[in-house]
């Protein structure tokens, strides 16, 4: 039964067609969550006993990094599929990725760079955390410039996986860094469960941002997908009828 559904999921003509569905109701669970995180965040949350209401910059810093490593691992995972079983829609995700993720992540190191100017008293330190984020961004960046330098879209996106898969190794680095290093960079507070470090109020907004940046990445890759999708499919039948508005 599953298999059955991907089967048909992965067809171009139904994903296109679901897809600009749920474009509409992603959109709007995007505004109510986001609009839930900022207000709970900036107006409702109290300010940190040690940083004040600098801290609120984590309700943008905070998600964009997870995002940052989320959408990699979306794309390694999809990028693997394609390797293996050829699905063209798997292709596409793989390669339509790395701008959402190269996105979040050049956010992820700004916020922390105005973040850390008043709790480390400097820009940027090669902290390991820091450090490995950067190598990220040049991941995504090189991710990019291979996809747009290699003219067979097909041959482009093998391309794109293989070196995809390669970089997953930086992914645990930059997720246990603070751990595995003596680090400048605080450590983990949402994921302690057993003992949280953080504050109920702070909290719930934190999750409303970071589920607001979930759905805006779904958002951004469907519309990149279908614009892919088109490209690709461009002589196919059910193309033009879209384009004809059948």
């Amino acid at each position: 039964m599953i298999m059955k559904w991907l089967h048909k999921f992965s067809s171009p003509p139904y994903f296109y067609a679901l897809s600009g569905k749920l474009i509409k109701w992603l959109s709007v669970l995007l505004v109510a969550f986001l609009a839930a995180g900022l207000y709970g965040g900036l107006v409702l949350a109290p300010a940190d006993y040690q940083q004040g209401d600098s801290f609120r910059i984590i309700y943008v810093h905070v998600p964009a990094a997870w995002m940052s490593l989320f959408i990699y691992m979306v794309m390694a995972v999809s990028g693997t599929i394609a390797l293996v079983w050829r699905i063209k829609l798997a292709e596409i995700v793989s390669v339509c990725s790395p701008p959402i993720g190269a996105g979040f992540t050049f956010l992820a190191l700004v916020t922390g760079s105005i973040w850390g100017k008043p709790m480390w008293g400097t820009w940027w330190v090669w902290d390991a955390r820091l450090t490995s984020e950067l190598i990220l961004l040049f991941l995504y960046l090189g991710l990019i410039g291979l996809y747009t330098a290699i003219e067979d879209k097909r041959t482009a996106s093998r391309s794109v996986a293989i070196l995809a898969l390669v970089g997953v190794v930086n992914i645990p680095i930059i997720h246990y860094s603070v751990e595995w290093w003596n680090t400048l960079h605080q450590g983990p507070t949402v994921t302690k469960f057993d003992k949280p470090s953080i504050h109920i109020d702070m909290l719930i907004p934190l999750l409303n941002m970071a589920i607001a940046f979930k759905l805006y990445f779904a958002i951004a890759l469907l519309m990149r997908s279908r614009n892919e999708l088109l490209q690709r499919e461009q002589n196919g039948r059910w193309v033009e009828e879209v384009l004809e508005g059948k």
